[in-house]
């Protein structure tokens, strides 16, 4: 019976898949698949330590970037410290989900742009930007946000800017309130959706989705606030229109930044309709029903058993390819 340990804290669902309700779903999962899953949950780097010594394990699956005290927010961690898939690499320990070199990358969204952009892979215009900064001459209306965050956090109405003041208020809030730099980037305001890569190899699929809300929850703009993701208001519709447009971009970026397991690509419209991709989620949210990933597996893969029967092979499907791509039988 292959051993999964699920490494989890305090920030496992601003980092990753969700909190330990969560981790508790994807462990019964993995249990009812006919594997057996551990949970480690960790709040220091000594903790996570120990729960690589004392247990038995196959493979390792994260719902951490960096080990951090903080519930809400990913930040950039402790330049001192190496992130959890660093130290997996170094001890040559089988884990799920990208390399290090590119879990780095993904949630540096700005570093994301500028590998996509070198394979002219379409992204929106972006710019990494503090306050000490000098401001770029860029075309109104821009999108503000914090350069290393996930969920929507930072994002509201106020990310949106038409002038240099509002966007040097904008940066000063980014950097005082997150402390990290801040993502200038295009508005894109047209449709958004969102493409899952599972697998690897033979066992790789692209499924996308068209990402719906009830346009009443809107404020000003279309835009997806932190407190519209992981509450059930947001709904994955199947794509009827650039489906195989929604693939091959995220076909190309994955590729691009050497993605292996359970990505996912989120794109946007923008105003001539041409699709960019706005982020690479590299630990994407699994929380039953509501996260984006389970919705969009059922949609392609129903079950006359239920949601729960579908999260159950979603959760299988993730593993089961990890193991055969690290040669675990």
């Amino acid at each position: 019976m292959k051993k999964i340990l699920l490494i989890t804290g305090p920030a496992g669902d601003a980092q990753g898949w969700g909190d330990i309700n969560v981790t508790q779903s994807i462990k019964k999962a993995i249990d009812d698949s006919g594997k057996n899953a551990r949970i480690a949950f960790v709040n220091t780097m000594d903790e996570f330590y120990f729960s690589l010594e004392k247990n038995s394990f196959d493979i390792v699956w994260s719902a951490l970037y960096h080990i951090s005290g903080k519930s809400e927010t990913v930040g950039m961690g402790d330049n001192n410290e190496k992130w959890l898939a660093d130290i997996f690499d170094d001890k040559g320990i089988p884990y799920i989900g990208p390399d290090a070199k590119t879990m780095k990358a993904l949630i540096h969204k700005t570093e994301t742009h500028k590998i996509l952009k070198k394979m002219k892979i379409s992204v929106p215009y972006h710019y990494q930007l503090e306050t000490s900064d000098p401001l770029p001459d860029i075309v109104y209306p821009a999108f503000v946000k914090p350069s290393y965050e996930s969920r929507s956090v930072g994002i509201s109405d106020e990310s949106v800017v038409f002038s240099s003041e509002e966007l040097s208020k904008r940066i000063n809030y980014i950097e005082s309130r997150f402390e990290q730099p801040a993502l200038v980037e295009e508005y894109l305001p047209g449709d958004e959706y969102t493409v899952l890569m599972l697998g690897n190899g033979v066992h790789q699929v692209f499924l996308p989705g068209k990402v719906m809300v009830d346009s009443s929850l809107f404020g000003k703009y279309p835009i997806l606030r932190s407190d519209l993701r992981g509450v059930g208001v947001t709904k994955i519709k199947p794509v009827t229109r650039k489906k195989e447009e929604l693939i091959e971009l995220c076909r190309q970026a994955v590729e691009a930044l050497n993605c292996l397991d359970h990505v996912r690509a989120d794109m946007r419209l923008d105003a001539d309709g041409v699709l960019k991709i706005i982020e690479v989620n590299g630990i994407p949210g699994l929380k039953p029903a509501k996260s984006w990933s389970p919705q969009i597996f059922s949609l392609r893969y129903p079950s006359s058993d239920g949601p729960l029967e579908e999260y159950r092979k979603l959760i299988d499907h993730i593993v089961t390819s990890a193991l055969a791509r690290c040669n675990i039988e």
